[in-house]
């Protein structure tokens, strides 16, 4: 300060000598110099930068760390110090880091991203550090900084093509460090729904089920609901391989770390990663850590869209997402609600949700698929209720037909998409309902033609659908490793029911 004033008043005594040598009026110069006085004054006021706050760690209680001193936004990230002293010298040089997720009175509620193991009372809690901003990189700062970014700014770009990344956008496949990248912050601004562009077109995921039956718009949103092992691991691969779109997304929340690694040699496959991103926060990785790789998958879909591209999201599972919300929820003080999520719960799953979708005219798509495990095959779970209300259609995987060596495992019954009629031309519909009417037709006399009470001739639409099952069956069966274009789905659905 006093380096800027001394320069101020040199500046202005060399300007009031060359005023006296050519201003024939002292008192006009005078003034005037006063005036730029003030106005240097109120500019570099207004460029002024606050102090930095820093806190003090008082209190750590199973997930959650209680801070003071600690004066920022919610979602802010902060790093925890511990000085180093003579009795352990290496105390104090890897922080760990937090994101501050509430606050109560002067007292700041922080969650770890990393292992909290030797952290103590007193440590420093320093917020992260605002970016750099000014004149001279051509954004003005803000008096008092009221919209300062203390957020996560996490990598974006081409280079995240073909790799594998955690939640904080460090890679995880040993192939170097990501090129062609830029940090981006992972909190964006929501698109206004009347500016979206409407689900219009029609999307080839490569399977023949859902091209046939539960036709998929670019730009639509469903979940696949499923209990443990009926296969929706390899239903994901295969849209991830065959589904029509320029760049995937896929974000493994929560899952085995295990299955990690299987799901991109196995599943996805060399062809599919070349074309992909691969978010992977595995179960043993702090709520928060999951329920950020969410959100860093998201945003990186976000991010392709607003390029123009039409991207696919593949997340498993929204489930995972909800509990790790949950366990943050209930370590702060929340209430449970409903089997013990608290409200908060419901209300992130449409915020996370809402993000994918189509963008603006003209722009990119993100088509989003996301998995959703029900308890015990629960369809009431309370996740999975939720989940079906906020999304564009829902598929459902029985265990009965997996038993049954039934791949892909889709209940056609009780699966729907909610945007067919609008990207599907009506004769596709027909037929699609038809095949619909008969395989309830027959599903519902299962029981009497296994017994051997069934008696052909008495109904002639039981006879027509017990006639047309096999070939109904073969139909919506389908081998992992062959696609199915649209097309030909539609063609095959066709001669199937031609005669119906």
């Amino acid at each position: 300060m006093e380096q800027y004033y001394g320069t101020l008043a040199d500046e202005i005594e060399a300007e009031r000598t060359d005023d006296e040598a050519q201003d024939d009026s002292p008192a006009a110069g005078r003034q005037g110099r006063w005036l730029q006085y003030l106005s240097n004054l109120q500019e570099f006021a207004s460029n002024s930068t606050p102090l930095e706050s820093q806190g003090k760690l008082v209190r750590v209680a199973g997930l959650v760390l209680e801070a003071t001193g600690v004066k920022v936004p919610v979602g802010s990230v902060c790093e925890i110090h511990m000085p180093s002293s003579s009795a352990n010298p290496q105390r104090g040089q890897r922080p760990v880091k937090a994101e501050v997720v509430g606050f109560s009175g002067d007292r700041a509620y922080l969650m770890p991203t990393d292992e909290i193991q030797g952290l103590s009372s007193g440590a420093m809690v320093v917020p992260r550090a605002l970016p750099l901003m000014g004149p001279q990189l051509g954004k003005p700062l803000h008096p008092w900084r009221r919209n300062e970014d203390r957020g996560l700014h996490l990598p974006m770009g081409q280079g995240l093509l073909g790799r594998v990344v955690d939640s904080h956008g460090h890679p995880l496949d040993r192939r170097g460090p990501l090129q062609m990248t830029h940090a981006e912050p992972m909190v964006r601004r929501p698109i206004n729904a009347m500016d979206r562009d409407p689900v219009r077109s029609a999307l080839d995921t490569g399977v023949r089920a859902i091209n046939t039956m539960l036709t998929v718009g670019r730009g639509q949103r469903l979940g696949l609901f499923a209990g443990t092992g009926v296969g929706k691991s390899v239903l994901l691969g295969m849209m991830a391989r065959y589904t029509q779109a320029d760049v995937i997304v896929v974000g493994l929340i929560g899952e085995r770390g295990r299955e990690v690694k299987e799901f991109i040699e196995d599943i996805l496959g060399e062809e599919g990663l070349q074309r992909s991103v691969v978010v992977a926060a595995p179960a043993d990785a702090p709520p928060l850590v999951r329920m950020q790789g969410a959100h860093y998958a998201t945003a990186i879909a976000e991010n392709f869209r607003d390029q123009g591209l039409h991207v696919l999201l593949l997340m498993d599972s929204l489930t995972r997402y909800a509990m790790a919300q949950r366990e943050i929820a209930l370590a702060i003080g929340e209430p449970p609600a409903t089997k013990g999520y608290p409200p908060s719960c419901f209300a992130k799953l449409p915020q996370l949700v809402e993000r994918s979708g189509n963008g603006l005219p003209g722009e990119g798509s993100i088509t989003a698929f996301y998995t959703v495990l029900s308890e015990g095959d629960d369809q009431q779970d309370p996740i999975a209720d939720a989940a079906r209300g906020i999304l564009d259609g829902h598929i459902v995987l029985s265990r009965e037909l997996a038993e049954a060596g039934h791949y892909p495992a889709i209940d056609i019954e009780r699966s729907i998409s909610r945007v067919m009629t609008n990207v599907a031309p009506q004769s596709h519909i027909d037929a699609a309902r038809r095949c619909r009417q008969l395989l309830a037709k027959y599903n519902k006399a299962r029981d009497l033609i296994q017994l051997g009470a069934y008696a052909p001739g008495h109904d002639h639409e039981l006879d027509l659908a017990v006639r047309l099952h096999p070939d109904i069956s073969r139909l919506l069966q389908q081998d992992m490793h062959s696609p199915a274009l649209l097309a030909d789905s539609v063609r095959q659905l066709s001669a199937v029911i031609k005669d119906a």
